[in-house]
């Protein structure tokens, strides 16, 4: 038996979810669709949740490749954005994947393919934190981001009804939660410029990438050494 025939197989199980989202798919229409006998279907897959899982890791293979297309402009706080807003409309685009990919809950299981987009997720939270910008540790950033953008997502996809206010409100309420400089820093001159570069990752199109980009930088270096002039200050 051939892999082809086992790349038929997740094809057609595919476009059954993602005409029908929501909706449970028959093994035995998959296969007649493919022209097989049900004991290909079990030779490759083992079961029903075998192909399930299959067509699961095929999902998170669209995700990536589009995450991987993305333009990124090198502001972890900025593409944290970015990639919120992406996640968003994969979902919108892709619910019948999605409820596969996130919907679908086993209590202590999640798909070996989840960890791909939580890899690419936490180098940006490690980023942040790596700048001085993030009030926890980056694996908690990493949660809270995760938690509210499955939730939001899953939400419009019950409602069928895009809502981007709502995803906006959301991903600035948890971005502020992490990166709140009122909690993390006494320091009055230090939260003064972290809001200022959050401010600027928070509107890039107003000064341009490269501006904003160039303003970040700028002050990171104040922060890194108002410390170090304040404390040498008679």
């Amino acid at each position: 038996m051939s892999t082809g025939t086992r790349e038929k197989l997740i094809a057609a199980a595919a476009d059954m979810i993602a005409r029908s989202p929501g909706e449970d798919f028959s093994l035995r229409a998959v296969c007649e669709v493919v022209g097989v006998k049900l004991p290909t279907a079990y030779h490759f897959f083992g079961s029903k949740q075998g192909l399930a899982d299959a067509v699961v890791e095929h999902g998170f293979d669209m995700y990536i490749s589009e995450k991987q297309a993305m333009e990124w402009s090198g502001d972890p706080i900025q593409d944290i954005r970015t990639g919120w807003d992406a996640h968003v409309d994969f979902g919108l685009a892709n619910p019948g994947f999605y409820a596969l990919m996130y919907g679908k809950v086993q209590p202590g299981h999640a798909p070996a393919a989840q960890s791909r987009p939580d890899e690419i997720l936490l180098s940006l939270t490690t980023q942040a934190s790596d700048q001085g910008r993030l009030t926890v540790p980056p694996e908690q950033a990493k949660a809270h981001i995760l938690a509210t953008n499955i939730g939001v997502t899953l939400r419009q996809i019950i409602e069928g009804t895009p809502d981007p206010t709502l995803s906006a409100a959301v991903r600035e309420g948890v971005i502020s939660a992490i990166t709140d400089t009122e909690t993390g820093s006494d320091d009055a001159d230090d939260r003064t410029l972290s809001t200022a570069a959050e401010l600027a990752a928070a509107h890039p199109d107003i000064l341009g990438t490269a501006e904003t980009r160039l303003l970040q930088e700028w002050l990171q270096r104040l922060k890194e050494t108002i410390p170090t002039t304040r404390g040498d200050a008679p």
